[in-house]
């Protein structure tokens, strides 16, 4: 029997000065700050003997910063999957984190008709499905080993959601899915069998400042998050809800 490890990590922070919902738009870099996080979560890793033996990242170049340093920690290239990519979002390109009255403009009111699909943007099913598979590839491809998955907020929120069976629809601000967390599922060949929630670079989300102002309680609890205990996440100024990041 295999027992096979993927970490699902949320990218780090990104420089985001003009608070914009960057979403899929290319251009939107790590800031200082989040590259510290992935190089700290790479040393996390690669100190505490972890067998990570793959490195998947979206496509996109926060997440693609992000997974570098672990790929470099263990000696590796990291591929990307496009299955990992930021949920689609009508709200790209609007400053929600500068000014998020302008959600309320009625040109914008169609877009929250159906919140439970939701329709600002990508269906939370559509998202399960494509990150699932994603995660069913990688288990087969590092079978028996461990694999860094770096994806964004929204995508794994939503598929720990359906993992845990529980309604895809939600609250943005109860997303337990901070900066450079890891999501972890370990399997026994095909089988889930543990779920578990860490933040190795917790003790740097105080400093974070790509952030939708009162969505998680993370940076309070600086670094206390372990396996299965972290508070819920925050999401950041280019992640989904209407108007919410989905990092």
């Amino acid at each position: 029997m295999a027992r096979t490890t993927i970490h699902l990590m949320r990218h780090g922070e990104v420089h985001n000065p003009e608070g914009v919902l960057y979403g899929r738009l290319p251009g939107y870099h790590l800031s200082d700050l989040g590259r510290e996080m992935a190089a700290q979560v790479a040393d996390v890793l690669s100190a505490s003997g972890h067998d990570v033996v793959g490195v998947v990242t979206s496509p996109l170049e926060r997440a693609v910063e992000t997974g570098a340093p672990t790929a470099a920690a263990f000696g590796l290239r990291a591929d990307a999957d496009a299955r990992l990519t930021e949920a689609d979002n009508r709200f790209e390109g609007v400053p929600v984190n500068r000014n998020r009255w302008l959600l309320a403009h009625p040109r914008y009111w169609a877009y929250y008709l159906n919140p439970l699909r939701p329709s600002w943007g990508e269906p939370y099913a559509d998202l399960v499905v494509r990150v699932s598979a994603a995660v069913r590839d990688a288990r087969a491809r590092f079978a028996g080993h461990e694999a860094l998955l770096v994806s964004h907020q929204l995508p794994i929120w939503a598929t720990r959601l359906w993992l845990e069976g529980r309604p895809l629809t939600h609250d943005p601000r109860r997303r337990q899915c901070s900066l450079a967390s890891l999501t972890s599922l370990t399997f026994d060949d095909a089988t889930l069998v543990g779920l578990s929630y860490w933040e190795p670079a917790g003790d740097l989300l105080r400093r974070a400042e790509d952030m939708v102002p009162g969505t998680s309680a993370a940076a309070e609890k600086v670094g206390r998050a372990g396996a299965g205990e972290a508070a819920p996440g925050r999401a950041g100024a280019g992640e989904t809800g209407p108007g919410e990041a989905t990092a």
